[in-house]
This record gives structure tokens, C-alpha cells and sequence, in this order.
């Protein structure tokens, strides 16, 4: 049991010190980011409002934006993704019930693990050590 919990310590301070080292994008872009409004208008939908949930799915949105520019992620699995998402909080994440809540935030991580494993495939600065 002591183990488990110094696995669960070091993995801990690992992402710690992961997330101090990316930096997280602007919603309105930056040099090399585009803007949230812009990240969703490339599929040709209206911009979906998150609400407090905003910078979180744009940070998802972002890194399967940079898989999909350097080639690890097509443009319709990009789109597809990021239809996936606002369908999913329009369902759940803007939900008042807390069980839907909870449902959308387990349905989110996912696809956040599903984006940053994408960005890593094709970005080098995820993978150096």
C-alpha cells in the first residue's frame, strides 16, 4: 500500500512539473495559437459558450489543433472530435444535475487523454525528457 501511494506521489509531482513547463494558450490566440472562436470555426460551426469550461476544452481543442497541423490527426477526425465534445456538453456539461455534471467531466478527460496523446505522437517537446 505504501508503494502504491509513492507511485501516486511521484506521478503527482511529475504532472506538476510537466504543467509548469506547457504553457497554456490564450482563448483569444497568441503568436502560433489561434484563438478559441477560431479553433471552432474551422469546422464550420458556431462557437459553442463553455462557460467555466472554456479553457479546458480549448486546451483539448488546441492539441488536437497541433496534432492536426503537423499531420497526426486528419481534418475530419479533428472535426469530429470537436463535435463530439460541444454534443456532449450541450448534453451534460451545461447540465444543473450534478450526475450529468460528473458524466461530462468523465466523458472530458477522456478526450483530453485522447488530444494530448495525439499532440505527443507528433510533437517532440511533449516527449523530450
Amino acid at each position: 500500500m505504501r508503494e502504491l501511494w509513492k507511485m501516486g506521489a511521484a506521478a503527482l509531482a511529475m504532472t506538476a512539473a510537466l504543467t509548469a513547463c506547457v504553457s497554456t494558450p490564450s482563448l483569444s490566440g497568441t503568436l502560433g495559437a489561434p484563438s478559441f472562436a477560431d479553433l471552432q470555426a474551422m469546422c464550420g460551426s458556431q462557437p459553442v459558450d463553455y462557460g467555466s469550461d472554456a479553457q479546458s476544452v480549448y486546451v483539448t481543442l488546441f492539441d488536437a489543433y497541433v496534432a492536426n497541423r503537423r499531420g497526426g490527426l486528419s481534418k475530419a477526425d479533428y472535426c469530429a472530435f470537436q463535435t463530439s465534445i460541444a454534443q456532449r456538453y450541450a448534453a451534460l456539461g451545461a447540465s444543473s444535475d450534478p450526475q450529468a455534471r460528473n458524466q461530462w467531466v468523465e466523458f472530458f478527460n477522456a478526450q483530453r487523454v485522447k488530444a494530448m496523446s495525439w499532440r505527443a505522437a507528433v510533437d517532440p517537446t511533449l516527449r523530450s525528457g
